[in-house]
């Protein structure tokens, strides 16, 4: 019992540092694009995708960016990510799209809808962009 205890703990804990069962639930193989922030319409282009198993990527107004998806459905987290460092006349929604992007604690997939949200109700709605 006392060594199956620490590899039971081992199992869950790299379980925890992917996003496989996000991607099980719709989210892979979509370009996700970004229709609102808080409930407020997002005039500017952002799309979000999830490439390959504990990545992330995506295309601001300005830049394209990656990183890493680090907690498991049903929650979300980024860690740092790398963006491009374009200047355009949107560089305000996109500060504020990468800022959202990295709050977000939960993640939902209902078809063609991903929800990310937080503890502190704010939201993010993107929808699967037509391919």
């Amino acid at each position: 019992m006392k060594l199956a205890l620490p590899l039971i703990a081992a199992t869950l804990l790299s379980t925890c540092d992917s996003d496989e069962i996000l991607a099980a639930y719709g989210a892979a193989d979509v370009t996700w694009q970004l229709e609102s922030i808080d409930g407020a319409p997002f005039m500017a282009d952002a799309t979000l995708s999830f490439p390959a198993e504990g990545r992330i990527q995506g295309r601001g107004p300005c830049n394209s960016f990656s990183g890493r998806q680090t907690k498991p459905y049903p929650w979300f987290g980024t860690g740092p990510l790398r963006t491009t460092r374009r200047a355009c006349p949107e560089l305000s929604e996109e500060q504020a799209f990468l800022a959202a992007l990295r709050a977000m604690t939960l993640a939902e997939v209902q078809g063609d809808t991903l929800i990310l949200s937080d503890d502190a109700g704010r939201e993010m709605i993107f929808s699967a962009a037509p391919e």
